[in-house]
């Protein structure tokens, strides 16, 4: 009901803002597949139907392509998302994949490439699909302005503002962007907290009221100019960021008493990149500097009649990475090689305080520098029309060194081998198979103690004498185009893992606490599968239904009752994305329709109910997620103005938090008891107001 009112109610400003123009319901231009190249292009009109404004909703209805935004990883190898700007990652990782795409209206892409397998002169990231926007060149302004408004179910009213702009002028060009707004975190709310005892009595009972929300204040800028008879790209971004979050727990059993959470995070980032291309006959170089600073101050108090707990963390970030590689033909075989050099800092001091009682964190005041390097080459080639390979082969050296409360220095290597081979029977098939040898970075929060230790009570320390974890991955992958705009892909995936990260018991003459720690080797098997389907056939014109699911087990050995178990979610464990996603089961689905007549599209959206899971020394920790769903439309009124409107989980949402807690280590200790707590959303409204210029 909520859903159909927005629809007329749009319908009808459209009625009277502009005379209705009939538009043919033609279907989409084809894509254009190279079965020989494994590249399918797609233009602009292919994409008309929906009404995209920016890159970032092309690249979300590509079939058969799902949008990985990168990972948080040190250096710029394996940082990257798997969608390229003009054969080129970006040279950002505070400035998100998802932000820069998002500055790009369509009105400045001249085709999407979706590369599968692989493509001379392009860079896969080490993915076996990857995505390529390329822009139109041209002089002239491009831009767009964005008002937003987001009336939250419990009376907030959230506005913001971005504005983003683009010149060209011959071969050179400006970029600019700068985000204003406020935002909330939609996994707070409000509900009720229930703990049960061994035997099923009641200890606790009541009432949450848990409320959370940030600002952001951004100013990000790019330069591209002709330069030494190459072209240089210079890129910024000075970025503010605060949240915080603030709980009430007004407990009816036993007696009547309150218990309050308040915890804040002031969060500035900034960061400088450059890229500089130059062809020199028939190879091309390409050389990359980075540089940023992440610097974090964390606040959590905790109250309650009988207890008191202070937090308090700040944390500094630097990095600065050098990079250079030359790709160049030589007979059949594309050829390219590289070296990577990066330096990073940490710097971090915690403090916690128990009823006014200092209380001593291992690892808690750690100053980490470390110093890393890579050389790697990559080969690809044609073994005929239908049959492509590539190999590659890196060797990574780091050095970590730690002062402060632990004091070590450690030197580790990791060679990695990769293949991938890719068979295109026809332009409508094709089998991508891939070996390859991953390690994960260490991650550098899992160094010092963590804030956990505010909202559980339970002592999560720091540790600084980790290894990175290993994976030698095995990867199959059927892909099946039909209905012009039709794609259907399984991929089967087996990760065998040594040096696993996780939850382990850390020993300082007596038990001390749990700290993040390698406990040994495990598996982890997954199914994916996507499925893009264009419903005209089916009777609903103009439609589109997208979606993907995935499917993980895990297996590892627990180091503190050391029997088998699934691998603790992705909080425990930060290395590169193919690594980290340890959920049971995601799944989400796209539906979306053109209304021609309407002059709007309309559709929904959900993101399937998850659960993550979290083994700690004295507690098992389950977060349970229900499905989130978005109905939308958006209307054009004229070629140059749109709004949006979404409506944010009109079914409501509910957030679930179970902790199971022993009173020591759980293979020896008795079960205390059982904590569920149990947080509702209850929906909101988004209304973006969108005026493109140029």
């Amino acid at each position: 009901m909520v859903f159909s009112a927005i629809l007329a109610a749009a319908s009808v400003s459209l009625a009277h803002a502009a005379p209705q123009v009939e538009v043919a319901p033609n279907p989409a231009p084809a894509a254009s597949p190279d079965a020989s190249t494994g590249v399918i292009s797609y233009p602009p009109a292919f994409f008309a139907e929906v009404g995209p404004t920016t890159a970032l909703d092309m690249v979300m209805r590509l079939p058969g392509f799902a949008f990985d935004k990168g990972a948080a990883v040190r250096g710029l190898s394996g940082s990257g998302g798997n969608v390229l700007i003009d054969g080129e990652a970006p040279v950002a990782k505070n400035d998100s994949l998802e932000e820069i795409l998002r500055r790009i209206p369509v009105s400045a892409v001249l085709r999407v490439d979706v590369i599968r397998g692989s493509a001379p002169g392009i860079d896969m990231q080490g993915r076996t699909v990857i995505a390529n926007i390329i822009r139109k060149s041209g002089s002239g302004f491009k831009g767009a302005a964005t008002l937003t408004s987001w009336p939250i179910y419990d009376g907030r009213v959230l506005n913001g503002i971005r504005a983003e702009g683009e010149w060209r002028w011959g071969p050179r060009m400006l970029e600019l962007s700068t985000v204003i707004g406020s935002g909330v975190n939609d996994q707070a709310g409000d509900g009720y907290r229930v703990r049960v005892g061994p035997t099923g009595q009641t200890q606790i009972n009541s009432k949450v009221d848990y409320d959370a929300q940030g600002t952001r204040n951004w100013l990000i800028g790019a330069y591209e100019t002709p330069l030494a008879k190459g072209r240089l790209r210079v890129n910024g971004a000075y970025m503010l960021n605060s949240g915080f979050g603030e709980l009430y727990d007004r407990l009816s059993f036993p007696g009547s008493s309150r218990e309050y959470q308040y915890s804040r995070d002031d969060r500035l980032q900034a960061e400088l990149g450059g890229r500089f291309t130059r062809r020199f006959g028939e190879t091309q170089m390409e050389a990359l500097v980075f540089q940023q600073w992440n610097n974090v101050d964390s606040y959590t108090r905790f109250e309650s009649p009988s207890l008191n707990r202070l937090f308090l963390a700040s944390k500094d970030v630097g990095e600065t990475v050098g990079r250079m590689n030359l790709r160049r033909k030589i007979g059949g075989l594309n050829v390219e090689a590289g070296v990577e050099g990066a330096y990073n800092t940490l710097d971090s001091a915690t403090r916690l305080t128990v009823n006014s009682g200092l209380v001593r964190l291992p690892a808690a005041n750690v100053q980490v520098n470390e110093k890393r390097g890579e050389v790697f080459t990559v080969v690809t080639g044609q073994i005929s029309p239908t049959l492509s390979w590539e190999g590659g082969l890196r060797q990574e050296f780091s050095t970590v060194t730690s002062t402060g409360d632990l004091v070590l220095e450690k030197s580790l290597s990791f060679t990695k081998p990769r293949l991938a081979v890719t068979w295109a029977p026809d332009s409508k098939t094709q089998v991508r198979m891939r070996v390859e040898r991953e390690v994960s970075q260490l991650n550098f929060d899992d160094f010092v103690a963590s804030n956990s230790v505010a909202n559980t009570g339970a002592v999560i320390a720091g540790n600084p004498d980790l290894s990175p974890m290993q994976a030698w991955v095995s990867e199959a992958a059927l892909e099946r185009r039909f209905w012009q705009r039709g794609a259907a892909i399984l991929t089967l995936r087996h990760y065998a893992l040594t040096d696993v990260i996780d939850r382990a018991p850390i020993y300082l003459g007596t038990l001390v606490a749990d700290a993040p720690a390698n406990i040994g080797q495990g598996t982890k098997d997954e199914i994916q599968f996507s499925l893009a389907v264009p419903l005209d056939r089916l009777g609903l014109k103009l439609a589109t239904l997208k979606g993907q699911a995935t499917v993980r087990h895990t297996e590892v050995t627990d180091p503190t009752t050391h029997l088998k178990r699934e691998i603790s979610s992705v909080t425990n464990l930060q290395p590169a994305p193919s690594l980290s996603a340890v959920r049971p089961s995601e799944w989400d689905l796209l539906y979306t329709q053109d209304l021609p007549k309407l002059k709007s599209n309309w559709g929904f959206s959900v993101v399937g109910g998850y659960r993550d899971k979290f083994f700690r020394l004295s507690e098992v920790e389950t977060d349970k997620m229900e499905t989130w769903f978005v109905l939308f439309t958006e209307v054009k009124f004229t070629p140059d103005t749109s709004v949006r409107i979404e409506v944010q989980a009109p079914f409501n949402r509910d957030v679930v938090r179970i902790r199971d807690v022993w009173s020591g280590p759980r293979n020896s200790a008795s079960f205390s008891y059982t904590d569920y707590r149990s947080l509702q959303w209850d929906g909101a409204v988004q209304i973006k107001l969108r005026k493109t210029l140029g």
